[in-house]
């Protein structure tokens, strides 16, 4: 019985090392920032970020940025990138427009 035990965590043991390597393989940074509407409040931004990050619209002195991940949380617009440079550019781009930032972390 002992024995059987003592199998069955070397085996869970394995697991959990081959799924961190698998992690640590896949695992990218991620950087992130909010966009605060405050009193500036954009009719349809995170459609236009959307048709921004496909590139059918483009924002001054901004690089598209292919992984730009866009959620909308009420009250502000929640940014992702795995991109650090781009995503403080468009950081830039708001808050030369007015709008306050958490800044990228």
């Amino acid at each position: 019985m002992a024995a059987r035990l003592e199998q069955r965590e070397h085996r869970v043991v394995m697991a959990r090392q081959v799924a961190m390597r698998w992690l640590a393989g896949l695992a990218q940074p991620e950087y992130r920032f909010d966009v605060l509407y405050g009193a500036k409040r954009i009719r349809n931004l995170p459609n236009l970020l959307r048709s921004f990050r496909d590139r059918k619209a483009s924002l001054e002195g901004v690089p598209a940025i292919a992984d730009l991940g866009v959620r909308e949380n009420g009250d502000s617009i929640s940014l992702w990138s795995g991109n650090r440079e781009q995503l403080q550019a468009l950081q830039g781009w708001f808050e030369k427009r007015g709008f306050e930032t958490t800044g990228v972390w």
